[in-house]
């Protein structure tokens, strides 16, 4: 089971992540921030207050999909938050790293995984046009990353100040 979370920055895409996993042990994070300033670093611990104790947490702002490989297999759930700090990341590495971090997670999710995998997203198209090439660059590439895995997603739920529209669910 693959659900994608997507909607806009503090509409209650972790909270309800969180929820969806609640009961399901054991429980794996794959966390993708890096705390390069005092501000993350602040946020990374407001998360990780709200998550609780029980949950074993993989740093990986990287290689997500051996990072989900390697854990899911132990896991009951696998929650990814998220993969808009990922592909960000990744705008840090060389384009041919990046388009192969993509390929791999796309390539990982064609395949049946044990237990059930969760992804946080950022919906960025609903705004404004950046003024930025390397902006408009990001939020197209994030788009598209969204459209794909919606496309191989069984639940795609859309947060909109807390309350959940379900836009697809696959039973």
């Amino acid at each position: 089971m693959i659900t994608l979370l997507t909607g806009g920055a503090r509409s209650g895409k972790s909270q309800k992540a969180l929820d969806l996993a609640q009961g399901k042990e054991p429980q794996t994070l794959i966390a993708t921030a890096q705390a390069l300033d005092e501000e993350m670093a602040q946020r990374i611990a407001l998360h990780r207050a709200e998550r609780g104790a029980n949950w074993h947490v993989i740093e990986e702002p990287l290689a997500l999909a051996q990072a989900i490989q390697a854990t899911a297999p132990k896991s009951a759930v696998v929650l990814v938050d998220c993969l808009t700090l990922w592909l960000s990341n990744l705008f840090g590495e060389s384009e041919k790293r990046r388009k192969q971090e993509i390929y791999d997670l796309l390539s990982l999710l064609n395949r049946p995984l044990p237990g059930e995998l969760i992804f946080v997203t950022n919906e960025l198209g609903l705004g404004l046009v950046p003024t930025e090439a390397l902006s408009r660059r990001f939020r197209d590439e994030m788009g598209r990353l969204n459209q794909e895995i919606a496309q191989r997603a069984d639940r795609v739920l859309f947060m909109v100040s807390g309350l959940p529209l379900t836009l697809k669910e696959n039973q």
